[in-house]
């Protein structure tokens, strides 16, 4: 069984109005959390607004556009999801403002009306204390016109039995009672009329306090009603919200199953395969190796010549002192149709380089992808020399395959 407020909320005291007080109080209170639900729903559609926008921002900036094949197609769900459950707070965020917006007039509404019964409260209560002061008057003075006629008609019974009292004396003082007497009966109509007066008020101003209990009672009743369902259609939302959510996740696990990582590795190498083969290794060709085919042209005492030639250059370096070495070209200001012929470099290794590298210390030497160098030395330390160009410095050893 609920209890009404208007059995529970009335003062002692004639004129108080502590019941009503407390009753007023407690709609303020509640109006004050109806505006904190509205504030709560503002900040959380603002903030779904933020994340919404955001996600849809994430999306759409979101790469993989070097992906291929089913991965490519899984990736790209997965953004178009993403950008789908923007969208989805961003509606969320207008539903939570609608709310707020509802809230907001539901709380404007109880506000007018409690007005109006407030108004009229207080001047009940304005003419019921005003009555009752009256009233309180009225009483003292009756009150005091009765103890004045009382000690008039005291002193003239004495004055009328008194030997020395004369006739003149005892009608003054008899007069002066009369009057008194008068007075006190006036005094008490005046008195008799307030009464009733503040009676009617009374019965008036209960029966607007039972009036304004009833409603208060009811709208405290609708506040909490609408808080409570504010909060239950706030809580759907949001559970209806992860619902989607998963369902757009869903849809991208659902696309992963179907990603096909033999698929996407195959779809890879038919789509930019370079070659079933490796490339044919070098082989030594030596430079002085006899071959047929200077024989049958007449050259057979080509590499007799050369050699001798190469002796005789080896010879005479030794004598004046050279510092040439084999590997060495040394530079012959004599003419001819035979000439001087190269010192003999020694084996030397081309490799590719595999990545970029940017020299960032002394001694070493910037290569690119692609590019063929000659390795002079494989360092223990993984550091190989080597030259390009004719420039020769230090790489990766990993940056290299050979060629």
């Amino acid at each position: 069984m609920a209890l009404l407020f208007k059995d529970a909320f009335w003062g002692v005291d004639f004129i108080s109005n502590t019941g009503y007080e407390t009753i007023s109080l407690r709609l303020n209170d509640g109006r004050r959390t109806c505006k904190d639900m509205e504030e709560l729903l503002k900040m959380r559609a603002s903030a779904d607004e933020k994340y919404g926008k955001e996600l849809v921002t994430i999306a759409r900036k979101a790469g993989g556009l070097y992906e291929t094949c089913t991965m490519r197609t899984s990736f790209d769900e997965m953004k178009a999801q993403i950008e789908n459950v923007g969208n989805l707070h961003i509606q969320l965020s207008a539903s939570l403002k609608e709310e707020a917006k509802r809230m907001e007039e539901f709380r404007e509404r109880q506000k007018e009306q409690r007005k109006r019964f407030e108004v009229i409260m207080e001047k009940v209560q304005r003419t019921k204390v005003s009555l009752f002061k009256k009233t309180i008057d009225s009483k003292r003075s009756y009150e005091q016109r009765c103890r004045e006629a009382d000690e008039a008609e005291q002193t003239a019974e004495k004055m009328a039995i008194a030997p020395t009292a004369t006739p003149k004396q005892i009608e003054k003082m008899n007069n002066k009672s009369k009057q008194c007497r008068e007075a006190a009966v006036e005094a008490e109509k005046q008195y008799t009329l307030n009464i009733q007066q503040l009676d009617k008020t009374r019965q008036e101003w209960e029966s607007t306090h039972v009036n304004t209990c009833e409603i208060f009672q009811q709208q405290e009743e609708d506040r909490l009603s609408v808080l409570r369902n504010a909060l239950w259609v706030h809580c759907n939302h949001l559970s209806m919200q992860s619902v989607k959510d998963d369902e757009c996740y869903e849809a991208v696990r659902k696309m992963l199953e179907n990603c096909d990582i033999i698929a996407d590795i195959n779809s890879f190498v038919e789509l930019k395969s370079t070659g079933s083969a490796p490339s044919a290794p070098i082989e030594y060709q030596p430079y002085y190796e006899t071959n047929s085919g200077d024989n049958r042209n007449g050259s057979s005492g080509f590499l007799g010549g050369v050699m001798k030639r190469f002796s005789n250059l080896l010879q005479s370096n030794s004598s004046s002192g050279s510092k040439y070495s084999i590997n060495e070209v040394p530079q012959s200001t004599a003419g001819g149709s035979e000439g001087v012929y190269a010192s003999i470099p020694g084996h030397q290794d081309g490799y590719t380089v595999l990545y970029d590298y940017a020299a960032q210390g002394e001694g070493e030497l910037s290569v690119s992808a692609g590019d063929v160098v000659v390795v002079l030395e494989q360092g223990e330390d993984g550091w190989w020399t080597v030259r390009t160009n004719g420039i020769s410095g230090l790489v990766p050893g990993s940056y290299l395959a050979k060629a």
